[in-house]
C-alpha cells in the first residue's frame, strides 16, 4: 500500500492483510547474496557456496510468501471468488498467483476483476491492493534468488570442466615436457 494510501486509513481502523514489513526480510540473510555476486569468483566451491545462499535466500522468501498466504486465506478473504495460491514450477520454485476460487481460471486478470467489482467494500480493496503489491514484489524476489542460484550452479558446472581440460592439456604438455 502507498503511503498516502495508509495516510488515509483511520488509526483505529483494524487491518485485514499485515504487509510485509522491513524487519521479515532482515531475518532473511540476503545481504551476502547480493554482494556475494560481485567478487572475482575463483573457483567452482565460491560458486557453490553463493548458490547456497541464493537458495537459502529463496527458501526464506518462499516462506515470508506462506505466511502471506495465510493471511489471504483468513477471514473475509476466504468468502471472495478470487483467492491467492502458491504454484510450484516444474523449474523447482513456486509463485504467489491469483486463481478463481473453484480453479478454473488463473491471473491477476482476475484479482482486476475483483477489485472493480461495485460490491468490493473500499476497505477490502484496500487490502487487496497490499495483497497485490506484496505478491507482485514476493514473486520478483523469489524469481531472481531462484534465477542467481541456477545460473551460479551452472557456471559452476562449467568451471569444473574448463578446470578439468585445463588440468588434462597440462598433464600432457608436461608428459612431453619430461620426454624431451
Amino acid at each position: 500500500m502507498t503511503r498516502g494510501a495508509a495516510a488515509g486509513r483511520s488509526h483505529s481502523a483494524r487491518r485485514l492483510f499485515e504487509p510485509l514489513q522491513q524487519a521479515d526480510f532482515l531475518r532473511l540473510e540476503h545481504a551476502p547474496s547480493l554482494k556475494g555476486l560481485l567478487q572475482p569468483f575463483k573457483g567452482k566451491g565460491e560458486l557453490e557456496d553463493w548458490a547456497g545462499q541464493c537458495e537459502t535466500l529463496r527458501d526464506g522468501l518462499l516462506r515470508l510468501a506462506k505466511r502471506v498466504l495465510a493471511q489471504a486465506s483468513a477471514y473475509p478473504f476466504n468468502l471472495l471468488p478470487v483467492v491467492l495460491a502458491q504454484q510450484t514450477t516444474g523449474a523447482g520454485t513456486a509463485f504467489l498467483r491469483w486463481r478463481s476460487a473453484d480453479r478454473t481460471r488463473m491471473g491477476v486478470a482476475l484479482w482486476e476483476q475483483l477489485l472493480r467489482h461495485p460490491e468490493t467494500p473500499t476497505t477490502l480493496a484496500d487490502e487487496l491492493f497490499a495483497l497485490e503489491l506484496t505478491r507482485l514484489v514476493l514473486n520478483l524476489q523469489v524469481s531472481l534468488a531462484h534465477t542467481l542460484a541456477r545460473q551460479a550452479h551452472e557456471c559452476a558446472t562449467k568451471m569444473a570442466n574448463a578446470e578439468a581440460i585445463y588440468r588434462a592439456c597440462r598433464a600432457i604438455r608436461d608428459n612431453a615436457t619430461r620426454k624431451e
